[in-house]
């Protein structure tokens, strides 16, 4: 047991270092990069469709997608008129700095204002693993269930801000939106929440509003 905890503290440390240094990389740019966390079919992907072309309009973006098979979210993020470039990780449930490195030369730096990361759909293994972003999203959705913080306690406290999605089926789901915010809150007591709906748009514009504070906010050399 002691040898695998071992193993996996030399992993994130590998891991960690990779990541600062990805972190200064992305400072030095002045490149906002923010990395979207979840269980599978929470809506992350559904969000980014509907934010992204507009804050296109102000700002060059690009996304690096995360999944174990297929380059399906890769093609709709480019569907929606945005560059994207899939990772299939072939079978591991996050994923690492080395990967986000490898994919940066599809990019160019000095001509981007924000990197979203849509991290493989999990809430335990990503929690642990810096990809050097400026923060991370946690999104939730109603049919998941309003006790999923509390489930997830170490992804809730890695995260700056919860996304509720879905929540025109709350009713539906018998979600309680507030009760789900307030259980996030006991841990983090620090995130920025929202409540978004991609069928409805409702909460959107609010959400892209905090993303051009935050890209603002890095061209200024603010740290978040």
């Amino acid at each position: 047991m002691s040898k695998k905890i071992e193993v996996e503290d030399k992993i994130l440390s590998k891991n960690d270092k990779l990541a600062n240094e990805l972190r200064q990389l992305f400072l030095d740019k002045k490149v906002l990069v923010i990395n979207f966390v979840s269980s599978p079919g929470s809506g992350k992907t559904s969000i980014l469709e509907n934010i992204l072309p507009k804050l296109s309009k102000k700002y060059r973006l690009a996304v690096i997608e995360g999944d174990l098979e297929t380059e399906n979210d890769a093609e709709r993020i480019r569907k929606a008129g945005i560059k994207a470039y899939q990772i299939t990780t072939g079978g591991a449930c996050h994923l690492e700095a080395f990967g986000i490195k490898n994919a940066l030369p599809n990019f160019d730096l000095d001509n981007l204002d924000l990197l979203i990361i849509e991290n493989v759909g999990n809430l335990v293994c990503p929690a642990s693993f810096d990809l050097g972003e400026d923060f991370k999203i946690v999104v939730i959705s109603t049919p998941e269930g309003d006790d999923k913080p509390a489930k997830y306690p170490s992804m809730i406290r890695a995260s700056s801000a919860i996304i509720v999605n879905k929540i025109d089926l709350a009713e539906y789901m018998e979600f309680d939106v507030d009760k789900c915010i307030d259980y996030a809150k006991r841990i983090n007591p620090n995130l920025v929440e929202f409540r978004t709906s991609c069928k409805t748009k409702t909460g959107l514009d609010d959400l892209i509003a905090f993303i051009e504070t935050k890209i603002e906010e890095k061209h200024a050399g603010i740290r978040g």
